[in-house]
C-alpha cells in the first residue's frame, strides 16, 4: 500500500492494493505455515512408527531407557524402574512419545490450524491499515498507512510475545523495524517507478 501510495494513485488504487496484500498474504502465510507444520507432524509420525516398532522388537531395552530418563528427571532408580513400569503397562507408546520424544497431545503439530492461525492473524493485522485510507484524505495516505501498519506489527509482535512467553517489548521493537525498513523499501520503489502507473 505505501508502495502504491508513493505512486500518487488514487484511494481506490491503493484500497486495491491493500486488499490484494491482505489475501495474497493470507494465503503466502497459511501455506508456509501449513508446509512446515505438515514436515513437522510428518517427522513426529515417523518417530511414533520407531518408537512402536522397537517397543515391540526390544520392550526391555525401552522400558530400561524409559527409566534412565526418569532417573535423569531425579527419581532414584528403584522408583524410576517402578514408574516406568506402570507407565508401559498403561500406555507404552504414549509414554514413550512424551517423556521420550517430547511428543504429547498438546504439542502435537497441527498442519491446519496453523495455517488458518497464521492466515488469521496476518489479515488482522493487514486490516487496520486498509481501513484507514477509506477516512483519510489523499495527502495522509502515506502517514496513515505507515502508522497503522506499524501499530499493528507493534500489537501482533507483543500478542505472538506474550503467547510464546518471550520478550514483550523486543519482539514488538523488532518485527516493528523489520516492518518499517521494508515499507521504507516498497515506498522507494513506488516514488521511482510511479510514473509508469497511469
Amino acid at each position: 500500500m505505501v508502495g502504491v501510495a508513493a505512486a500518487e494513485t488514487g484511494r481506490g488504487e491503493v484500497m486495491l492494493a491493500g486488499v490484494a496484500g491482505l489475501v495474497a498474504g493470507a494465503m503466502s502465510m497459511a501455506a508456509g505455515e501449513y508446509v512446515s507444520v505438515s514436515s513437522q507432524a510428518d517427522s513426529e509420525q515417523a518417530d511414533l512408527v520407531r518408537e512402536r516398532q522397537e517397543l515391540a522388537t526390544d520392550p526391555d531395552f525401552e522400558h530400561a531407557e524409559l527409566t534412565d530418563i526418569y532417573v535423569e528427571r531425579g527419581l532414584d532408580r528403584e522408583l524410576a524402574d517402578q514408574v516406568a513400569t506402570q507407565m508401559m503397562q498403561k500406555d507404552a507408546l504414549a509414554t514413550h512419545a512424551r517423556d521420550e520424544l517430547g511428543i504429547s497431545e498438546l504439542s502435537q503439530a497441527r498442519p491446519v490450524q496453523a495455517a488458518i492461525a497464521s492466515a488469521a492473524t496476518f489479515a488482522v493485522g493487514a486490516a487496520l491499515p486498509i481501513l484507514s485510507i477509506m477516512f483519510v484524505p489523499r495527502t495522509a495516505f502515506i502517514p496513515a498507512t505507515v502508522a497503522t501498519s506499524l501499530l499493528s506489527l507493534a500489537i501482533l509482535g507483543s500478542v505472538s510475545a506474550r503467547a510464546g512467553g518471550a520478550r514483550v517489548l523486543t519482539a514488538a521493537v523488532r518485527v516493528t523495524m523489520w516492518g518499517a525498513l521494508a515499507m521504507g523499501a516498497t515506498a522507494l520503489v513506488g516514488h521511482l517507478f510511479g510514473t509508469t502507473i497511469s
